[in-house]
C-alpha cells in the first residue's frame, strides 16, 4: 500500500475504528447537530410530560423546565441582555440551576460557570475577565461575591435559594436552611433581586427568541485554575452540542429504550457534569437526579437508597467514598445500568470495590474542558475495569506525539493530541494561549502522557507536568499512586517530585491512612515488592486530608506548593536545605 493509500484508509489513520462496538458510526453527521437551544426545544415539546429533574424530593418535568428557562430568558431580555452578553452561575446542583443556564442560552447569552466554593479573590477574577453582566449564586455563597461586590463591574446579583422552584415544599426547605440551620452567612448585595421575583417578572414578560447560531459561543468555561490563572475556553454551541452527539452515538446501541435516571453528583459548573450529565439527558429525555453536595457521603447515601436510579456519574475519590462509607451496602443497586468516570485517573482497588459492591464495573472516560469535554471512552460491555480510558469517540482524531511533534510509534509514550468537532474555539482573550496549547495542523496539546495499543485503545500514564525525574528516569505518579493504594491500609494518597540534591528529583508520598497504625517503614517494604527502587517515594507524610477541587480531584499541584513554601522558609531560616529538615524530621 503507498502512502497516499495509507493517508486515505481510515484505519490507518483511525486505528481504534476496527474496535468499534456494533452499530457505533466512524462519524456523526454534521446535520444532527446545530445549537444546544434547538436541543432543548426539542427535547421540551419531544419529552413534555417526563421528568427531567429531581431534588430534594422535587421534580420538574420538561414542559415545566422549558417555562421557567423562558421567564429567565425574558427577565434577562427586558433587563437589557444582548446576544453574547456573559452571565454568571455561582451554584450547587439544585433544581434552579438548569432553568438558569437554558435561560442564559435562549437569550443568546454566554452562560460563565463558577464554582460556589471560590475565594472572593477567584470570583473577582473570573466576573472581571469574562465581563459577566449579572451573577446569579446560591444564597450560601452570596457573602462571597458581597465581598468581591466593590472590586466587580456586575450589574445585578440573583438570590438562588435551595427551595427555589419545589412549590409549598421549597418555601418550608428555604425556611429551614436560612432560619432554622443558620446556614446562610450575613451578606449585602446591592440591588440584589430573589430567583423567585425573576421567574414571576419574566413569567409576565414577553420574549422575543435572537437568532442562535452553530457559531455563537454557548459558554466560557473557565479551567487552569489548577496549573496557573484560570482561563476561559470557549465552547460554541456545535462544540457542546457535537460532544452530547459523539457521546449518545457511542452510548445508544446500550443504552437506547432504557429508562435513564443519572445520579447526578458531579457539579454542573464542571465540564463533565454539564456535558456528560445535563445536556446528554436533555437529549435523551432521561432525568438528572441532583445531588446538592456530593461531600456529604452519608446524605449522597441516604438519597440513593430512596431513589431509583439507572446510570451513575463520579470521580475516583467520590466512588471510593462511596464504596468505603459502612452504608453504601444498603442501597439498591439493582437497576444500576452504567457507572462512568472521568476528571482524574480511577484507580484500580477503588473500581474493585465498586464492582464488588454494585455488580458492575466502572467505565472509565476521559476528556478536557477544552474538547467539550469527552475524546474518549470505554466499551461499555466491559466485564471489567480495564484501567484504560478507552477509544476515541465518532469524528475524533487523536494523536500520540514526540516533545518535537512527531507522532510517535504504537506502544511508545508520547503526548496526547486530540482534534474533531468538539474541540473549542481557543481561549477567551487569549489567542497566545490558543496558540501554545494548538499544534500546527490544529491539535489540541493536552498535556497527557498517553499510550496507544495497536487496535487504538489509549492509556493514560500521566500529567506531563506531573511527571518526576529521578536520575534520568521517569516517574509517573499515577503508578506510584495507584500502587500506594491497594495497601489496605491507605484511604487516600498523592505523590509529587521534590528537590534531590543527587538524583535532582525524588518522590514524595502524602498519605491519608486508614488504620493509624500504618507506618512509612511498611509503606516503603510495600512498595518495593512492585515497584523498582527510584519508583519508591523517599519521604512520606501522613496527613488527615489531601487538597481537592470540589470536583473531588486530588490538586498536587497545591502539595507541592505548600513542601516548597515550608522548604524555602527552612532555607531562609538558615538551618539547611535538606528535605528532611522541611518535613521536621
Amino acid at each position: 500500500m503507498t502512502s497516499v493509500e495509507q493517508r486515505e484508509d481510515p484505519y490507518a489513520r483511525r486505528p481504534w475504528l476496527s474496535s468499534y462496538p456494533a452499530g457505533v458510526p466512524a462519524d456523526i453527521d454534521p446535520s444532527s447537530y446545530s445549537t444546544l437551544v434547538d436541543v432543548f426545544n426539542t427535547s421540551v415539546t419531544e419529552f413534555a410530560d417526563r421528568t427531567a429533574m429531581e431534588s430534594f424530593g422535587a421534580t420538574l418535568t420538561f414542559e415545566e423546565l422549558g417555562r421557567a428557562s423562558v421567564a429567565v430568558a425574558a427577565w434577562l431580555q427586558t433587563r437589557g441582555l444582548r446576544k453574547g452578553d456573559r452571565v454568571a452561575i455561582m451554584s450547587p446542583n439544585v433544581l434552579a440551576y438548569p432553568a438558569i443556564l437554558f435561560g442564559v442560552l435562549l437569550a443568546g447569552g454566554v452562560v460563565v460557570n463558577v464554582n460556589p466554593l471560590y475565594t472572593p479573590h477567584e470570583l473577582e477574577h473570573q466576573m472581571n475577565d469574562s465581563g459577566a453582566r449579572f451573577l446569579f449564586v446560591f444564597e450560601n455563597f452570596a457573602h462571597t461575591a458581597a465581598a468581591a461586590w466593590p472590586q466587580m463591574k456586575i450589574e445585578r446579583a440573583v438570590i438562588v435559594r435551595p427551595g427555589d422552584l419545589m412549590g409549598l415544599r421549597g418555601s418550608i426547605v428555604n425556611f429551614v436552611s436560612r432560619w432554622v440551620k443558620r446556614m446562610v452567612p450575613a451578606y449585602r448585595l446591592p440591588g440584589c433581586v430573589g430567583f423567585a421575583q425573576v421567574l414571576q417578572a419574566g413569567a409576565e414578560e414577553p420574549f422575543k427568541p435572537p437568532p442562535i447560531g452553530p457559531d455563537d459561543i454557548a459558554f466560557l468555561q473557565y479551567t487552569g485554575g489548577t496549573t496557573g490563572v484560570a482561563k476561559g475556553a470557549m465552547l460554541l454551541h456545535r462544540n457542546v452540542a457535537a460532544n452530547v452527539e459523539q457521546s449518545w452515538a457511542w452510548l445508544k446501541p446500550n443504552l437506547a429504550d432504557k429508562p435513564l435516571i443519572l445520579v447526578t453528583a458531579l457539579p454542573l459548573y464542571h465540564i463533565f457534569g454539564l456535558t456528560a450529565c445535563l445536556m446528554l439527558i436533555m437529549k435523551t429525555g432521561g432525568c438528572c437526579l441532583l445531588i446538592a453536595n456530593p461531600r456529604d457521603i452519608k446524605g449522597l447515601i441516604a438519597t440513593l437508597k430512596k431513589s431509583t436510579f439507572t446510570l451513575f456519574s463520579g470521580v475516583n475519590t467520590l466512588y471510593a467514598a462511596i464504596a468505603d462509607h459502612s452504608t453504601a451496602k444498603s442501597v439498591d443497586y439493582s437497576n444500576l445500568i452504567l457507572s462512568i468516570s472521568g476528571g482524574m485517573s480511577t484507580q484500580e482497588v477503588v473500581a474493585q470495590k465498586w464492582k464488588a459492591l454494585t455488580g458492575k464495573p466502572i467505565v472509565e472516560g476521559y476528556g478536557l474542558t477544552e474538547t467539550s469535554p469527552i475524546v474518549t471512552i470505554n466499551k461499555l460491555t466491559i466485564p471489567e475495569f480495564t484501567g484504560a480510558i478507552g477509544y476515541p469517540v465518532p469524528s475524533t482524531e487523536v494523536s500520540v506525539r514526540s516533545p518535537e511533534g512527531e507522532p510517535v510509534p504504537i506502544g511508545e509514550r508520547g503526548e496526547l493530541c486530540v482534534k474533531g468537532p468538539q474541540l473549542m474555539a481557543g481561549y477567551w482573550r487569549r489567542p497566545d494561549e490558543t496558540a501554545k496549547a494548538l499544534t500546527p495542523d490544529g491539535f489540541l496539546k493536552t498535556g497527557d502522557i498517553a499510550v496507544m495499543a495497536p487496535d487504538g485503545l489509549i492509556k493514560i500514564v500521566d500529567r506531563l507536568k506531573d511527571m518526576i525525574l529521578v536520575s534520568g528516569f521517569n516517574v509517573y505518579p499515577n503508578e506510584v499512586e495507584s500502587v500506594l493504594a491497594e495497601h489496605p491500609k491507605v484511604k487516600e494518597v498523592a505523590v509529587i517530585g521534590v528537590p534531590h540534591e543527587h538524583s535532582g528529583e525524588a518522590p514524595m508520598a502524602f498519605v491519608v491512612a486508614r488504620d493509624p497504625s500504618l507506618t512509612r517503614e511498611e509503606l516503603r517494604a510495600f512498595a518495593h515488592e512492585q515497584l523498582t527502587s527510584y519508583k519508591i517515594p523517599r519521604y512520606f507524610e501522613f496527613r488527615e486530608s489531601l487538597p481537592k477541587t470540589n470536583v473531588g480531584k486530588i490538586l498536587r499541584r497545591a502539595l507541592k506548593e505548600e513542601f516548597l513554601a515550608r522548604k524555602k522558609t527552612v532555607d531562609d531560616e538558615g538551618r539547611g536545605k535538606s528535605v528532611r529538615t522541611a518535613l521536621g524530621r
